[in-house]
C-alpha cells in the first residue's frame, strides 16, 4: 500500500468517525452536529524572542544554522524557525527553542550534541539509569550533552503534516 492508498483510508475513517459514527459521549450524536468553529482567529505563532541569548539563528530550509562562518546541521524539522544560542564555555554554544535547551554545539567540531529530553526528566519505567555524554570544552574541561531518541523522532517527522503540530505541542 502506497502512501497516497493510505490517506485514502485514513481520510475515509476520519469522515466516517466525524459523521457517520454516533458518540456516546456526545449524547448519540456526531461530533460534526456538534462541532463548532471558534470565534477567535488564529494569530499564528508569536515572534520568538530570546533576551537571555547571546544571538539568534534562523535555520535554513536544508536544517542547518551558520555560526562564524561554519554550517552546523540542526534539524529540517526546525527550518524556518529562529533558535536561541548562548555561549557557555569558549567555543561550546547551547542551543535552544523557547524556553527548551536543545543541546550543545562544538564549533570546533562542527556538531550537534542534543540533550536527552529538553521537556524535563522522566525516566522510562524499565529504565533506572539514565546515562550522559560529553563535549570536550576548549579547556580540556566536559560540557554534559545528553543524547536521546526523541530527536530522532521529531527527524524522521521533517516530512509528515504533524511535524509542525507536534513542534508547537512541545515548544509552546
Amino acid at each position: 500500500m502506497n502512501s497516497l492508498q493510505q490517506q485514502a483510508k485514513f481520510d475515509a475513517f476520519i469522515k466516517e468517525f466525524n459523521e457517520e459514527r454516533p458518540h456516546e459521549a456526545l449524547e448519540m450524536k456526531t461530533p460534526a452536529e456538534v462541532y463548532r468553529p471558534s470565534t477567535r482567529q488564529y494569530q499564528g505563532l508569536p515572534e520568538l524572542d530570546y533576551p537571555f541569548h547571546d544571538r539568534d539563528a534562523l535555520v535554513t530550509a536544508c536544517g542547518r544554522i551558520c555560526m562564524h562562518r561554519k554550517k552546523i546541521n540542526v534539524s529540517t524539522v526546525l527550518a524556518g524557525q529562529k533558535l536561541g544560542i548562548k555561549e557557555v564555555e569558549e567555543g561550546i554554544w547551547l542551543i535552544s527553542v523557547m524556553t527548551n535547551d536543545l543541546g550543545y554545539i562544538n564549533l570546533e567540531q562542527r556538531t550537534l550534541q542534543t540533550i536527552n529530553n529538553p521537556f524535563g526528566t522522566r525516566l522510562q519505567p524499565m529504565s533506572p539509569v539514565q546515562t550522559d555524554n560529553y563535549v570536550s570544552g576548549s579547556d580540556g574541561g566536559q560540557v554534559a550533552a545528553r543524547t536521546g531518541p526523541w530527536w530522532k523522532v521529531l527527524h524522521r517527522l521533517r516530512h509528515s503534516r504533524l511535524a509542525l503540530r507536534m513542534i508547537s505541542i512541545f515548544f509552546i
